[in-house]
C-alpha cells in the first residue's frame, strides 16, 4: 500500500507539472484577454451568425465565454442575458460539445491526438447540433426562468491589479488540477495493484470492441467519461503510456470523448438552468456513439484498402 502510495503520488506530480506547463499560460492569457477589447471584438464578429442557429445576438456572449473558457464562464454568459428556453437549450447543446477548446485541445496533443482534429469534430458537432434543433424544435419561445441569480464579475482596473488577477486565476486553475489529479491518480495505482483494473477492462471490453478499440482502452475511455478531457487527462495520459493504446484507439477514444466527457458534472450544471437535462445527455451520448463508429468504420475500411494495395504491390 505505502509502494502504491508513493507511484501515485509521484505520478500524479509528474502529470500536474505536464498539465500546469499548459493550464497556466492559456489561462493567464485568456484571463488578461477578459480586460482588453479582444473578446468583445469577436462576439461582435460572431453575433450576426447566430440568427442561423435560431438565436439571437446576445447568445454570442455565452458561446465565446464557454469555448474561450469553460461552461462555468459559459453559464454565467446566459445568466447576462435574457434569452428564450430554446436558444438555452441550444446554447447548452453546442457548449456540451465544444468548450475550453484552448486547454482541452492542447491536452489531446499530448496523449497523441492532433489539435485540428479536435477542434474540427467539436466545433462541427456544436454547429450541426444547434442546425439540428432549429430545425426540428418550433416550441420553447417563452423566457427562461432561471434557478439561480448571475455572479456578478470583479470589475477591476489597472495594469497590475488586471495582471495579478490573471495569475491568481491561472495559479488556482493548476492547483484546482493537483487536487484533483494527485488523490485520482493514487486511487489509480492502487486498483492496479489490487487488479480491480483489470477486472474494469474485462468488463468494458465488450463495450470498447463495439466502438472499434481494442480492450486496453477501457482505461482512457472511462477517465475522460468519469473526470472529462482536462481533469481526466492525467489518468488518459497514463494510461496510453503503460496500456499501450495505439495511436488509432486513443484517437476513436478522443472522438467518443469530444461529443460525452465528464457525463456527471457536464450535465449536472446545467440543472439550475431550468432546461431539460435528459435529452441533453441523450444527445450528447447518442452522437458520440455514431461518431465514433462512422470514423472507424472509414479508417478500418482505409487500413483495408491500404493492406490490399500493398500486398498487390508485393505480388
Amino acid at each position: 500500500m505505502v509502494q502504491s502510495l508513493k507511484i501515485g503520488i509521484w505520478s500524479g506530480l509528474k502529470t500536474t507539472w505536464t498539465l500546469g506547463k499548459i493550464i497556466f499560460p492559456v489561462t493567464l492569457i485568456v484571463a488578461v484577454l477578459q480586460y482588453t477589447p479582444v473578446l468583445p471584438w469577436i462576439i461582435k464578429l460572431i453575433s450576426p451568425l447566430m440568427g442561423i442557429f435560431g438565436l439571437s445576438g446576445d447568445a454570442a456572449i455565452p458561446i465565446v465565454l464557454g469555448n474561450f473558457l469553460n461552461l462555468y464562464a459559459g453559464i454565467a454568459g446566459i445568466l447576462s442575458v435574457d434569452l428564450s428556453v430554446k436558444e438555452v437549450f441550444t446554447i447548452a447543446v453546442m457548449l456540451s460539445f465544444a468548450h475550453n477548446l484552448l486547454i482541452e485541445s492542447s491536452v489531446a496533443v499530448k496523449v497523441g491526438v492532433k489539435v485540428w482534429v479536435m477542434i474540427l469534430v467539436r466545433v462541427g458537432l456544436a454547429i450541426l447540433s444547434a442546425l439540428f434543433i432549429n430545425l426540428v424544435w418550433h416550441g420553447g419561445h417563452e423566457t427562461a426562468q432561471y434557478g439561480m441569480i448571475a455572479p456578478q464579475d470583479e470589475q477591476l482596473s489597472g495594469i497590475w491589479a488586471i495582471a495579478w488577477h490573471a495569475v491568481e486565476k491561472a495559479a488556482l486553475g493548476v492547483y484546482q488540477l493537483a487536487i484533483i489529479v494527485i488523490p485520482l491518480m493514487v486511487g489509480i495505482q492502487i486498483l492496479k495493484d489490487l487488479k480491480v483494473l483489470q477486472w474494469f477492462s474485462r468488463m468494458m471490453a465488450p463495450f470498447t470492441r463495439i466502438l472499434g478499440m481494442k480492450e486496453n482502452t477501457s482505461t482512457t475511455l472511462a477517465a475522460g467519461l468519469l473526470f472529462g478531457l482536462a481533469y481526466g487527462a492525467g489518468v488518459m495520459i497514463q494510461a496510453v503510456k503503460e496500456d499501450g493504446v495505439s495511436k488509432k484507439d486513443v484517437t476513436l477514444a478522443f472522438i467518443f470523448l469530444v461529443g460525452c466527457h465528464a457525463v456527471v458534472e457536464d450535465t449536472l450544471i446545467f440543472v439550475p438552468l431550468g432546461i431539460p437535462v435528459l435529452p441533453l445527455l441523450f444527445i450528447r451520448l447518442f452522437t458520440a456513439i455514431l461518431l465514433t463508429l462512422i470514423v472507424g468504420f472509414i479508417w478500418n475500411r482505409r487500413e483495408i484498402a491500404k493492406n490490399n494495395i500493398q500486398n498487390a504491390f508485393e505480388r
